[in-house]
């Protein structure tokens, strides 16, 4: 794995995790046909060399594949080294991601400990090396892939859910930590997208309303349109972008009183 810079291409270099299929697959083609060298990144090698292969020769870019998985911690360690370093990267594509169902009591904890390494742990541990990269020079893009999952709790999926909703802050908050940096940040939150991932979690998307489930093309299309449309979180299914600033707004109401010296009044006995 070089910790040199290599990318030739005007827009730098894309470093894309989970890579392999579904939602990063997409991510890579679009960014390579936008003109973006490629670092693709998933624990499928095999299928990782077919797409490189592929859009080496649609598009002409340079496409490097790194087999990695995200769980262990050498492999993550490696990468955030890369991320880190190699200043011909100017965009990483936080997608590596797992669902799970919402059985809180019935599922093993090493079910979720894994999760919440692969959906928390390494998505902050390399968006952190990304920011140790583009903040010095300012530039750079970091998209992390949250989920509407994380803005509904009755949904019935506690600790995939949390995951998301976790994801969706950390951006949100790195946008204010960074002020008026030029790095740019894109939380995403898909709903029901056509992936394989409904097959490694044990659901039918098939039982699914078809109404309520978005093909992967057009989710990604969607998720860089509301991206070049300057959006720090994108709901590729949303049709009102003021539902979502207003949702924001009624939250910025509790601010005011949600720190104080004494107990709300309705918390006092007689």
């Amino acid at each position: 794995m070089s910790d040199t810079s290599t990318s030739s291409a005007p827009g730098g270099a894309a470093l894309i995790t989970g890579a392999s299929t579904g939602i990063g697959a997409v991510y890579a083609d679009r960014l390579a046909k936008r003109g973006h060298d490629l670092i693709l990144v998933a624990r499928d090698e095999a299928r990782l060399n077919a797409l490189a292969e592929r859009l080496r020769g649609e598009t002409g870019v340079k496409v490097e594949v790194i087999k990695a998985d995200l769980t262990d911690k050498a492999d993550l360690v490696k990468l955030e080294q890369r991320l880190a370093a190699d200043t011909a990267i100017t965009v990483l594509v936080n997608n590596a991601g797992v669902a799970g169902a919402g059985d809180f009591v019935g599922s093993e904890p090493d079910a979720f400990e894994k999760m919440i390494q692969l959906n928390v742990v390494a998505v902050t541990r390399l968006a952190s090396a990304a920011a140790r990269n583009f903040v010095p020079r300012n530039a750079g893009t970091i998209i992390n892939l949250a989920s509407v999952v994380g803005l509904m709790p009755e949904l019935n999926m506690p600790v995939y859910g949390a995951t998301k909703a976790y994801v969706t802050y950390l951006t949100q908050a790195l946008r204010a930590q960074f002020g008026d940096s030029a790095v740019r940040l894109q939380a995403v939150l898909p709903g029901a997208t056509r992936t394989e991932i409904w097959e490694r979690s044990g659901s039918d998307i098939n039982a699914m309303d078809p109404n309520m489930v978005m093909d992967v093309d057009d989710m990604v299309d969607a998720a860089l349109a509301g991206f070049d449309q300057g959006e720090l979180v994108t709901i590729p299914s949303l049709p009102d972008a003021a539902d979502w600033t207003h949702a924001l707004a009624a939250k910025a109401k509790l601010y005011p009183n949600l720190s104080r010296s004494q107990p709300a009044a309705r918390f006092k006995t007689a």
